[in-house]
């Protein structure tokens, strides 16, 4: 049976180089047919993992953040903040996305987003 803690970062690993191709794609022209392919690689990360013994809905949810608004209270998110303003933060780059791990009804943050964000009187 294979380690939990590996299949989980396998999974972690396979949705970050996901979410990577989805950000290079926004900037490509014609990219639709690629958009189809990332979009079937998430149907099937949200909807095709089945836990051991279980018969919940699982699966994995990635949300990307971008434009967002950011405060210090913010638990899914950890930024480096852009500038000398502290008020009024708005998330401007998404390093990795915010994670979740949906079983049954429960979803659960298995990953914080790593995000830049900067005052948005600066921007």
């Amino acid at each position: 049976m294979a380690d939990p803690i590996k299949v989980t970062k396998a999974y972690l690993d396979i949705l970050n180089q996901v979410f990577e191709i989805e950000k290079k794609l926004s900037v490509l022209q014609e990219s639709n047919s690629i958009q189809r392919n990332v979009n079937k690689l998430k149907e099937i990360m949200e909807n095709d993992i089945v836990a051991q013994g279980g018969d919940d809905i699982t699966g994995f949810i990635y949300h990307n953040p971008i434009g967002e608004d950011y405060n210090i209270t913010r638990t899914d998110c950890e930024a480096s903040i852009a500038g000398e303003s502290t008020e009024d933060l708005q998330i401007t780059e998404v390093i990795k996305p915010i994670i979740r791990f949906r079983n049954g009804g429960a979803n659960i943050i298995v990953q914080k987003a790593i995000v830049v964000v900067k005052a948005k009187n600066s921007l």
